[in-house]
Parts: structure tokens; C-alpha cells; sequence
């Protein structure tokens, strides 16, 4: 988690004078720091200075070099090795850098940075919670707004309050991955669900086999699935591919050499080089990740089966979509290699008002006995349903502030759906 958004936290909760030596605890886990580097934090935001201040003098890691680092999972040796690398070849400019700095020195600007508030994405530890009230501490996470399904991934927020948004804006209401939340300032949510998705992939990552998630239409497979691998340590790659509408062999071949940063000519229409190149390819560590899987007839599963059997072959497999288990059931020789089945099921009524509170605050005030009513009559647990009833509401109040959300502007909202929410 990034510094200026555990500052504005700690610094909402301080104002409601409710701030503890706990917050800051959960804070620092989160952003993977020590409390002592939070409490800085903390004590530079009551002054204005929520973000981190650039140095402007000495030695100074780039964007790139920082990602580099990310990719080594923190490693500093392997870093210098490779800008000793990029020096060499030529392209170390590239990286924003004129020369390589001794590995003492290295270790003092990225230890400054780190103290700084600059953050490595690397694989964030689960912070130890024995001996820890659960109560206490889940009440600490809602002060903080997050979620903490079970060690699962954050809340993702939107941009910050104090951030202006362009009116209008082609993505007010669209999130990372593609998702289409539909609503100003909705907030993708951390679930069970998601976190059983984290582990499911997480552990067939790991072991380098094969996942299907599957379940019906707008419950958050592929958003709980992009958040799994959003999890994963910096240094695995992951290769991204949407299987196209009624693909041939060709196609999905295509597909896969752009998933994988191969040449997207005239590569996929020659079978032997191209099967070659992502048989190389797929021998680094990785994932490919495969979303509408459903659409894979037998015979292109079975060429991903074949691929895999590959020797030399490293990378896991993650195949998603609404029907995916049913496209599997029918090319055995693949299906028979999953490793990990996992079905994503609907959210359950008591989750509802809770995870819809911190979808988007037009839902804090809303009597739970009403947003019950609405998921038992219309949204049935289906996030995707309840967003757009939440975009309906919204609307709503957007016409007029001091609406309250009751059950008849809910009603009001659900009508809109139609048919076929």
C-alpha cells in the first residue's frame, strides 16, 4: 500500500480522535514498513506533507531501476548485476541511469527511499496476529477501510478525495483490469471469496500446475483472479490472454505469442515455429492467464495440454470463465491436469451490507433489513447486479442530496434493471 494512502487513513481516523497505536500497527503491515516509519508518516502528514518529498541530491533510483528491483523481489545484488548487465548491452540510459553505483551505495539510496515512503511491490509477509482480540482488530481494519478477508487482497481504491476528477471522464467509472464498476468513486472490495480465489491460485502457482475458476456471470471471477496475481511476488511474470470469440487454432496461437511478448505476424500461422517459440517461452517461471476460457473448443485445449506437456515447461496455467468447467469436462486429457478446481459462489446475505458499505459510501446509511430485501428479490448475491443497482441509487441521490436511501428509492433503483438484471 502506497504511503499517501495510509497517510490520508491514519489521518481520517486521527480527526475522529480515535487513532491508536493499533491503527498504526495494521498500517505498517499493509504497507510492509516498520511503525516507527508510519508514525514519521503520520507525523509529516499533520504537518502537509502526505506524500513522500523527493531528493533532489545524490544518487536517485528511477521508475524503471525501482522496478528492476521489484522483478529481483528486493534483491540489491541482483539488481547491480543486472545494471552491470544494461551497461554492457549498451541500455543502461534506458533506465534512467548514467552509471552503476557501488553496492554500498545502492543499499543507502534504496534503504533512504524506503524510509521515505517509497514502496516495493514485492510479495507483502502476512502480519502475525496471536493474542489479538479479533473483534478489536476487525474494527481497527473498518477504521482504516480495509477488508480483511482472511489474509486476502486490499480494497482498491479510486482516486484520493482531495484529488480533482475531471467531470465526465471516460473512466469515472471503470477500475484496474477493465472492470466496470459504473459509479464514481466505487471501490473494488476484498471478499471471502476473493481470498479463497488468492489462495486457490496462489497455491497452483506455486506448484506450477494448472487452475480452473469458474462460476456463474458477474460474481468477480476475473476480478478476484487478476487480484490473486496482483499479489504474487513482483519477480513472476504474468502473461495475460482473452480466449476471442469462436477462435481457431490460429487465433488462439496469435493470442498466445501477444500474451507472451512473441512476434504477432506471421509467427502464428506457422505451426512448428510457433508452437516452438511459446514451448521456449513457457519454460521461464510464470503465468498465463486465460480469461473466457468457455470459448476453447476440445482441440485448442488440447494444444494448450500439449504445451504444457512440454519438457522444460515452468509456467502455470489459470483458466477462467463462466461455463470454463464445462468446456474442460469435454478435452479429458486436459482436464484430467488441473490441479486446483475452484468455483466462485454468490455473495451471501450476511456479506451483503458490509461489503456493500465499502463499495461506495452511498450505501453507509442504508437500513441492512432493506438491502437484504433487494438481494433476496433482485440482486441474489450477484456483485455485478448490485453495482448497477448502486450506479441507479447514486443517480438518484446525485438529483437530489437529501434523498435518503430507503426501500423505495432501492425499489426505484432494482425497477431499472429490467428483466434481466
Amino acid at each position: 500500500m502506497a504511503r499517501g494512502v495510509v497517510v490520508r487513513r491514519l489521518l481520517a481516523v486521527d480527526g475522529e480522535g480515535t487513532l491508536s497505536a493499533l491503527h498504526v500497527r495494521i498500517a505498517a503491515e499493509w504497507a510492509g514498513v516498520s511503525e516507527r516509519t508510519v508514525w514519521r508518516w503520520l507525523a509529516d502528514g499533520r504537518r502537509g506533507h502526505v506524500e513522500a518529498r523527493p531528493r533532489q541530491d545524490g544518487f536517485s533510483l528511477s521508475d524503471a531501476l525501482w522496478e528492476v528491483l521489484a522483478q529481483a523481489g528486493g534483491n540489491v545484488a541482483e539488481l547491480r548485476r543486472r545494471m552491470l548487465l544494461a551497461q554492457e548491452e549498451g541500455a543502461l540510459e534506458g533506465w534512467g541511469a548514467q552509471c552503476v553505483p557501488s553496492l554500498p551505495t545502492l543499499h543507502r539510496v534504496i534503504k533512504r527511499d524506503l524510509g521515505a515512503g517509497r514502496v516495493l511491490e514485492v510479495a507483502r509477509p502476512a502480519g502475525a496476529r496471536v493474542g489479538l482480540e479479533p473483534s478489536r482488530y476487525d474494527r481497527a481494519l473498518a477504521d482504516l477501510g480495509l477488508v480483511d478477508g482472511a489474509g486476502g487482497p486490499l480494497v482498491v481504491d479510486g482516486p484520493p478525495a482531495d484529488v480533482p476528477v475531471p467531470e465526465g471522464a471516460a473512466d469515472a467509472g471503470v477500475r484496474g483490469g477493465g472492470v466496470r464498476l459504473y459509479v464514481p468513486g466505487a471501490r473494488l472490495v476484498s471478499t471471502r471469496q476473493v481470498a479463497a480465489v488468492a489462495e486457490a491460485v496462489g497455491h497452483t502457482v506455486a506448484a506450477r500446475g494448472m487452475c480452473c475458476v469458474y462460476g456463474d456471470t458477474g460474481l468477480g471471477k476475473t476480478v478476484a483472479v487478476e487480484q490473486a496475481l496482483h499479489l504474487l511476488p513482483g519477480r513472476v511474470p504474468v502473461w495475460r490472454a482473452v480466449a476471442g470469440v469462436a477462435p481457431g487454432l490460429p487465433q488462439l496461437r496469435a493470442s498466445l505469442c501477444e500474451a507472451l511478448g512473441l512476434p504477432s505476424g506471421a509467427l502464428p500461422h506457422r505451426a512448428g515455429p510457433a508452437s516452438q517459440a511459446l514451448t521456449r517461452a513457457l519454460a521461464e517461471p510464470g503465468v498465463l492467464f486465460i480469461d473466457d476460457a468457455q470459448r476453447l473448443t476440445p482441440p485448442l485445449l488440447d494444444y494448450l495440454r500439449q504445451l504444457w506437456d512440454a519438457p522444460g515447461c515452468a509456467a502455470a496455467l489459470v483458466l477462467c470463465g463462466a461455463g470454463s468447467e464445462r468446456a474442460l469436462a469435454r478435452a479429458s486429457a486436459l482436464r484430467s491436469r488441473v490441479l486446483s478446481w475452484h468455483q466462485v459462489g454468490r455473495l451471501e446475505p450476511s456479506q451483503v451490507p458490509q461489503t456493500l458499505t465499502l463499495f461506495h459510501p452511498v450505501w453507509a446509511q442504508a437500513d441492512p433489513d432493506d438491502l437484504a430485501r433487494a438481494d433476496e428479490q433482485m440482486a441474489r448475491g450477484n456483485f455485478r447486479t448490485w453495482a448497477k443497482i448502486t450506479s441507479h441509487v447514486y443517480a438518484a441521490r446525485e438529483r437530489g442530496p437529501a434523498r435518503r436511501v430507503d426501500r423505495e428509492l432501492i425499489e426505484q433503483a432494482c425497477a431499472r434493471l429490467g428483466p434481466y438484471p
